[in-house]
């Protein structure tokens, strides 16, 4: 899948939560405790795994999670990212 520019980059993260870090997209979220956290990374893993696309996940603060998305085959963001970020803004 090939790197996106930078215009399609700022097009498709305009109206979303998520935000430009680097070479990556991410957002965090907060949860009422730690077992909500933990449940949303399991469905994030499993959405994952059916993509083939895998995003760096941060569980912190015994509430919050954070997760970044790069297609690390291509050096950067690509259509991949942005798909799966959609399918798990789904999943929150």
């Amino acid at each position: 899948m090939a790197r996106l520019s930078e215009p399609e980059i700022d097009e498709r993260l305009r109206e979303t939560s998520w935000s430009r870090e680097g070479e990556a997209i991410e957002r965090e979220w907060s949860f009422a405790d730690f077992a909500q956290a933990l449940a949303f990374v399991s469905r994030v893993g499993a959405a994952a795994e059916q993509a083939g696309h895998h995003p760096d996940i941060l569980l912190h603060g015994w509430n919050k999670v954070r997760l970044m998305l790069s297609t690390h085959s291509e050096g950067g963001l690509t259509q991949a990212d942005f798909d799966l970020a959609r399918r798990i803004e789904q999943l929150a």
